[in-house]
């Protein structure tokens, strides 16, 4: 009572900060008129004033009024578009490095323009970054005309991309491309050899459009750069054929934390099976220690069984399974469950299996993102995952008010108690809509759901289209017609799709259909036409109740349902949502739905009767929040376990820039040669220890070993007097000298580059080593548990150990690596040159979780991507002409 006193007299802290902005947008209403008068060329010379003014040291916060007021001038005569105070105020807390919560409709790619254009000042480059790869060619296209008014250069960052035009992409000064690009280009960049070879320049300011979508659905799972490790494909195979004898008393199937376990009697059967199978050695038990990787193998396969649905989960195209993303339903082409998951579901579908990978580099987007000085994200649901913005990204949540008020009509949930009775309700309800002419959006939770409904809505004789994982191609097409009079669309998380629906059709894909009919006719008559009958058909659809977004399921969030939700109602049209669910649906099903089955038997219902009331809604959203919760503590544990190796990633990628960049390595190489030599003086004349125990023959043959020359160590230590620090010396001054002579054989240049080269093949190496080690570690430290030690302090203790058995390992491996180069011949230096390039490439090009490779020599001159014209004619299992090394059925053939 008293909170709700305090807020209706103070207001709530969004209220206050949206209260914040407005004389700033009132600064800039009041510009309006001054930059209207200036020239197309004035608006560019306004440019290169504020940017002077930024280079002199001028805030960016003293310069937005006039930057915003000068952005606005250019995107109203370059798109014919005037942003509204709303969407200033949008862009006011994205430069402030907040989340704008924005509903549906309101205009966020427009929004990203004023921030990108005043950080853009800077010359330190913007990302902006999208869910996929269609909306950051077309956000980008779109909103170049704005940017190339104000002056600045716009690029487009996208898989199988040619090494010039990506550097070039990430060299203008507003750049878009999905999370995944960036992602995977830092990880790549910090693989390279050469500073020329980098393509980003670092992380200055980005702003995340669908900001929950990326830095929270999608961050359970880190991006991983990976290379094929040792072929155990059989054994999948082989297990998986064991999977259907198992019933259901020997395992226990835990869907709400997607994990599966075998019972006492599951154990005691495999052991049975496995050993008749020759599986397991006779006298083995599962328990012992030699049975790690077969029991790690069942495990897998009953997961990949039990867990993972077909059509659900991945989908099986051209002999390839393909995930599908659970939250947007599209295909994730490239990705892979790692563990060896997704080598069961491939040998339970019959696929061939590929090899394991192990792992070359990886990042969350949590770390990722972390990098940037500044960033901020757009959304319309962001405000019930406000906490994990605040603790993990420190970023708060604003909600932006809408242009005009919100005229849709959100019903309550109705609740059915069957599957069939909830899809008998909605097929008659979508009917009375359909027959009204009031197009409808319905929502299903996957693949399956979608086509079992379009099977109820054809047999009713009801017109429809379907957007899922399998229709993706088409996805542009089948949202710009949702909108359309009548029309209605079964949609796979429609949620995370990222365009608008907008009533009466999407005006510019009717003049693109027109024109693409008719290339020779008046194209701006054209548009007049088809813009004044969309007019008519814009009022039939207001007029017929705007659009009805039917959602057959609650999700897992109730983010997602809003996102579904706000797909109607953008900018003050009429529209209506509702939520049909049944006891039989996932989320009531796991989480509880005994209570409701109990009032549902009390009330004594009907068949095909729903129950409908506010507490229905409030009692399925305390569900969600209790998942919420749960994902929020898996996404902290996985950022807890990650934190320990981002500080180990930056200490390594650091060094291997400052490498890069520096001219002469001697001093580096020298640093680390006497490090050796400290050690082994150390380790076989130990401090404070008399002569009688020094072991000088071990180190006189430990000496010849790392340091490549022999010294007469044994002698040094009979002479009167000598102790280990004149040793020490001795062995530094004879280290100096015999690699300077090194160096003047080689050539002082030859000498550099091959130091340079060794250094950086020696770092990637341990440290792919590392990860590696990092990874057991990681699967075996929450056993400790069971004795009651904190698995993350075991981690953090045993991985701060192991980076500095890295380092040790490091300093020993250069140093013995440059003892033994001798001076070649020429070819034999240009050979091996060649060799080192190679195999830093080799690594560069293993990238294959990213679903990216480089162009070869293969490549059909005049390939276009998007003109299938230039492909020539190459059959399924040819080489893909875009030269990634792929067949052509796996990479664009899959489009074809």
């Amino acid at each position: 009572m008293l909170g709700k006193i305090a807020r209706k007299v103070f207001g709530t802290p969004n209220d206050r900060k949206i209260k914040v902005t407005r004389p700033i947008v009132e600064k800039i209403n009041a510009l309006e008129d001054e930059f209207a008068t200036l020239s197309d060329d004035g608006i560019v010379a306004k440019t290169e004033e504020l940017k002077r003014r930024v280079a002199d040291g001028e805030k960016l916060d003293a310069i937005l009024p006039e930057a915003f007021a000068n952005c606005r001038e250019a995107a109203k005569r370059a798109l014919g578009l005037r942003a509204f105070d709303t969407q200033l105020m949008g862009g006011i807390f994205l430069h402030q490095g907040n989340i704008a919560e924005m509903k549906t409709g309101e205009g966020k790619t427009l929004v990203a323009t004023f921030p990108a254009y005043l950080h853009a000042l800077t010359g330190k480059g913007v990302h902006i970054v999208t869910v996929n790869d269609y909306l950051a060619k077309r956000d980008s296209e779109w909103m170049s005309k704005v940017y190339g008014a104000l002056g600045m250069t716009t690029g487009v960052v996208y898989p199988h991309q040619a090494d010039d035009e990506k550097r070039a992409a990430y060299a203008c000064d507003v750049t878009y491309s999905t999370n995944n690009e960036l992602g995977f280009d830092y990880l790549r960049d910090n693989m390279k050899s050469e500073l020329k070879d980098m393509f980003q320049r670092g992380q200055n300011f980005a702003i995340v459009d669908e900001v929950d979508s990326i830095l929270i659905d999608e961050a359970r799972t880190p991006l991983v750069i990976s290379g094929p490790s040792d072929d155990r494909t059989e054994l999948y195979t082989t297990i998986d054929a064991l999977i259907p004898e198992l019933t259901e008393e020997h395992y226990n199937i835990n869907e709400k934390d997607k994990n599966a376990t075998f019972t006492e009697e599951g154990n005691e059967f495999l052991e049975e099976i496995l050993h008749a199978r020759g599986l397991l050695p006779e006298g083995q038990s599962l328990y012992d220690p030699e049975s790690t990787t077969i029991v790690h193998h069942v495990n897998q396969g009953l997961r990949a069984h039990k867990l993972f649905a077909r059509d659900k989960d991945y989908l099986v195209r051209d002999g390839e399974v393909i995930l599908i993303d659970e939250f947007t339903g599209r295909m994730m082409t490239g990705r892979r469950l790692s563990d060896g998951l997704h080598q069961a579901i491939e040998a339970k579908e019959g696929c061939k299996t590929q090899p394991e990978n192990v792992t070359l580099a990886s990042v969350t987007f949590q770390n990722y993102f972390r990098l940037y000085g500044t960033l901020g994200g757009m959304t319309g649901t962001a405000l019930t995952e406000a906490e994990e913005f605040a603790e993990i990204y420190g970023l708060g949540v604003v909600e932006v008010p809408t242009n005009r008020p919100i005229a849709r009509i959100d019903e309550h949930d109705a609740v059915y108690r069957t599957e069939r009775e909830k899809f008998d309700a909605i097929v008659k309800e979508i009917r009375g809509a359909n027959e009204k002419g009031q197009p409808v959006l319905v929502g299903t939770t996957s693949i399956e759901k979608s086509e079992e409904l379009s099977q109820l809505l054809t047999n009713a004789g009801i017109k429809h289209d379907v957007l899922n994982a399998r229709q993706h191609e088409r996805e542009a097409q089948i949202v710009a017609d949702a909108g359309k009079l009548g029309a209605v669309t079964i949609a796979t998380n429609m949620a995370g799709r990222g365009t608008d629906i907008k009533l009466g059709g999407n005006v510019e894909f009717k003049v693109m259909e027109a024109i693409a009919a008719n290339p020779d006719g008046d194209h701006e008559a054209l548009r007049a036409q088809i813009e004044e009958a969309h007019k008519a058909d814009e009022q039939a659809v207001k007029d017929a109740g705007g659009l009805f977004v039917l959602a057959t399921e609650r999700h897992e969030s109730r983010r997602i349902d809003n996102q579904l939700r706000g797909r109607s109602g953008r900018q003050g049209d009429p529209g209506r949502s509702a939520f049909f669910l049944s006891l039989d649906d996932d989320l009531m099903r796991i989480f509880g739905s005994e209570r409701l089955e109990k009032v549902l038997s009390t009330l004594g219902m009907e068949e095909g009767e729903a129950i409908v009331h506010p507490w229905v809604n409030k009692s399925l959203e305390r569900a969600q929040a209790k998942v919420e919760g749960r994902n929020f503590d898996m996404r902290k544990q996985l950022l807890k376990f990650d934190d320990v190796m981002n500080d180990q990633r930056k200490a390594i990628f650091a060094q291997r820039l400052e490498i890069m960049e520096a001219e002469d390595l001697s001093e580096i190489a020298g640093d680390m040669r006497h490090q050796v030599i400290d050690d082994l003086v150390d380790q076989y004349m130990p401090p404070k220890s008399y002569a009688d125990q020094w072991d000088t023959h071990g180190l006189q043959a430990a000496v010849i070993e790392h340091l490549g020359f022999e010294e007469p160590v044994v002698d040094w230590a009979a002479e009167e007097g000598v102790d280990d620090d004149s040793i020490r010396e001795r062995l530094y001054d004879a280290s100096d000298a015999f690699m300077a002579k090194k160096a003047a054989d080689f050539g002082p240049e030859t000498m550099r580059s091959i130091e340079k080269q060794l250094i950086l093949q020696t770092i990637d190496a341990k440290w792919r080593e590392h990860l590696l080690t990092l990874d057991h570690l990681r699967s075996v430290v929450g056993f400790r548990g069971y004795a009651q030690r904190d698995p993350l302090n075991e981690y953090k203790t045993e991985a701060f150990q192991l980076f500095e058995s890295l380092l040790d390992g490091l300093r020993s491996d250069v140093t013995q690596k440059l003892s033994q180069i001798r001076p070649m011949t020429e070819e034999e230096q240009q050979a091996m040159m060649e060799q080192m390039v190679r195999q830093q490439q080799a690594v560069a090009q293993a990238a294959t979780e990213s679903g990216t490779s480089e162009a070869s020599e293969n490549a059909i001159e005049g390939f276009d991507e998007n003109d299938p014209s230039t492909w020539g004619n190459p059959s399924r299992n040819d080489p893909c002409p875009c030269g990634s090394g792929k067949k052509f059925k796996h990479c664009h053939g899959k489009l074809a």
